[in-house]
C-alpha cells in the first residue's frame, strides 16, 4: 500500500496554524434524522455524493466501538504483516474519516481520500442508511464492528470529555440519558448496530463484535484475513496480534492520536486509548442507571436476533 500524499506533518501543521476559537464544541444538526456535528451537516452534500472505488474497503462502527483497533489490524493485513509500514502516518491519514469535516484550511476526510491511492481504507461512523450509495454500487467490501451498549456508552462519554469538537457531555448521569435517547453525535447506538445488522446480508459486509476481538484476537484476525482474501502465516498473525495489542497501540504515536493537537483532543482530560476493556461499565453504572438502561435496551432490541455480551 502506497504512502498517502498528505504527510502527517503537513496535516498537523495545518491544524496548528488554525486560529484559536476555530475548533469548539460544535452543536448537532440533523441530517436525514441523524444528529451530526455542524461542520459535517454543512458539508453533507459532498459526503452524500462521494464516489467510491471498487477496491475501497469501508471500516464502519458506532463511535468508540473498536474503530482504531480494527483500522490498525486491517492495515497490518493489507501490508502483509509488515508493521513498519503501518508507522508511515497516523491512523487518520492512513484510513481517512469519510464524513469528517472541519473548518478551513483543515482538510476534510474526503479531501484526504481524494489524494489517497488505491486500495483505500475508509472509516465511517455513519448508520447504514446514510452511507454514500456509491459504496454499494461499486460492490465494495465493508467491515462493521459492534460493541455492547454499556461499555460503548462509557467509552463514548470519556471521548466526549476529551474531544473538544463534540458537544459538552455533561455529567455521567446526564450522558446516560442522552445516549439512550440518541442525542449524541452520530445518533442512536440502537439504530446504528441494528441497521448494519439488517444490511449485512444485502452486501459483502463482515459484521464483527468487539467482545470477540478481546476474547480471541488471533481468531478474529484470521477471520478478517479470510474476508480480505489474504493468506498470511501464523508467524505473521502473531506479529499482527502483538502489534495491535492495547498496550502497544496505546504507546504507538501513529495509532494513539497523540499527533492531533490538544485544542482538538485533550489527552490531559482523558486519553484517547483509555482502557479497552469489556465490562468496565460495571465501574460506572449505578443500580438505577442500570435498570433504566436495561428497560430501554430490552424495548429497542425486542424481536432482533442481534445479541451482545456485556462481559467475557
Amino acid at each position: 500500500m502506497d504512502k498517502p500524499n498528505i504527510r502527517p506533518e503537513e496535516y498537523s501543521n495545518i491544524v496548528k496554524s488554525v486560529p484559536d476559537g476555530t475548533f469548539y464544541r460544535f452543536p448537532l444538526q440533523f441530517v436525514h434524522g441523524v444528529p451530526l456535528m455542524q461542520p459535517i451537516a454543512n458539508g453533507w452534500d459532498k459526503v452524500e455524493k462521494f464516489h467510491a472505488r471498487p477496491d475501497d474497503l469501508l471500516i464502519a462502527t458506532y463511535p468508540k466501538a473498536g474503530t482504531t483497533w480494527t483500522q490498525e489490524i486491517i492495515d497490518c493485513i493489507m501490508n502483509g504483516g509488515d508493521v513498519e509500514k503501518t508507522k508511515r502516518a497516523p491512523t487518520h491519514v492512513r484510513s481517512p474519516f469519510l464524513e469528517l469535516c472541519s473548518p478551513p484550511p483543515v482538510p476534510s476526510g474526503i479531501d484526504i481520500l481524494e489524494v489517497t491511492p488505491s486500495p483505500r481504507l475508509v472509516k465511517t461512523h455513519l448508520p447504514y442508511e446514510l452511507v454514500p450509495k456509491s459504496f454499494w454500487e461499486q460492490k465494495c467490501k465493508a467491515i462493521y464492528v459492534a460493541r455492547n451498549a454499556k461499555d460503548n456508552a462509557v467509552s463514548y462519554y470519556y471521548f466526549d470529555v476529551m474531544n473538544k469538537t463534540q458537544p459538552e457531555p455533561g455529567t455521567w448521569n446526564e450522558y446516560v440519558e442522552k445516549y439512550l435517547k440518541g442525542n449524541v453525535a452520530w445518533g442512536s447506538w440502537f439504530d446504528n448496530v441494528l441497521g448494519w445488522w439488517k444490511a449485512k446480508d444485502q452486501h459483502e459486509i463482515l459484521y464483527m463484535f468487539y467482545e470477540d476481538l478481546k476474547e480471541n484476537p488471533k481468531r478474529e484476525i484470521r477471520k478478517l484475513m479470510k474476508f480480505l482474501g489474504k493468506e498470511l502465516s501464523e508467524d505473521v498473525v502473531e506479529r499482527i496480534y502483538r502489534h495491535t495489542s492495547f498496550q502497544t497501540m496505546k504507546e504507538n504515536p501513529m495509532a494513539n492520536y497523540s499527533s492531533v493537537p490538544s485544542n482538538i483532543l485533550d489527552h490531559s482530560l482523558s486519553p484517547f486509548m483509555r482502557k479497552g476493556e469489556v465490562g468496565d461499565w460495571m465501574n460506572h453504572f449505578t443500580v438505577a442507571q442500570n435498570e433504566m438502561f436495561d428497560e430501554e435496551y430490552n424495548r429497542r432490541m425486542e424481536g432482533s436476533d442481534l445479541k451482545f455480551r456485556s462481559s467475557i
